[in-house]
């Protein structure tokens, strides 16, 4: 199974070393997703937002284009090509405001373009999805707010967001979120086995 990895973190995904002042639990995670994925003999694609300097902002010419279905910048079709090529698609970041950071959300909005990603046949009618090889996503988000609290109190906007606002709204399925709390108050045993967690939850991902 082909995976893209859609990484969020200003310290990139190069951050997944304990060093202080350039450690990220996000890139960290995504070391231990990668090394999940690579036991399981799934190929695995990793696109980097803030390596790859992604501008998340819509202008006016991208939203013209967007209207007319069509894209005009390279790095846009790209991650386009790559998540057509893509059976599972895994979204890893840290949450700030109690949602993704502004990458991931422009990675939305450039990114799943109208009449190439999915189409709107007509209003008020289901989307179709045009991503046909896509079987699920998985949303991995590191937060400091406590769960029953982000479910309860906040209303859990993250997933609102990704899942019912977007990948269901435009017909995928399987959609599934991995949430880590509280890390920086934990031991580093407990997030060692944390990381682990992670790496086996992705060896058994079919």
């Amino acid at each position: 199974m082909r995976v893209l990895i859609v990484f969020d973190h200003p310290y990139t995904r190069a951050a997944s070393e304990n060093v202080p002042h350039n450690r990220s639990f996000a890139a960290a995670s995504a070391a231990s997703v990668e090394l999940g994925l690579a036991r399981a003999g799934h190929e695995v694609d990793l696109i980097d937002l803030h390596a790859d300097g992604f501008d998340p902002v819509m202008s006016a010419a991208d939203l013209a284009a967007w209207r007319m279905k069509s894209v005009l910048d390279p790095q846009v079709l790209d991650y386009q090509r790559r998540l057509f090529a893509a059976d599972h698609v895994v979204f890893l970041f840290p949450v700030w405001w109690e949602a993704m950071p502004a990458m991931t959300k422009g990675f939305f909005d450039r990114v799943l373009t109208k009449g190439i990603v999915y189409e709107e046949p007509r209003p008020m009618r289901p989307f179709v999805n045009k991503l046909t090889r896509l079987r699920g996503v998985t949303v991995v988000s590191v937060m400091s707010t406590p769960p029953l609290i982000y479910r309860w109190w906040f209303g859990n906007p993250l997933t609102k967001i990704a899942f019912r606002g977007t990948f269901r709204k435009i017909g995928v399925g399987n959609l599934r979120w991995v949430n880590i709390s509280g890390v920086a108050d934990q031991p580093m045993q407990r997030r060692e086995r944390t990381l682990h967690a992670i790496e086996e939850r992705f060896a058994a991902l079919r």
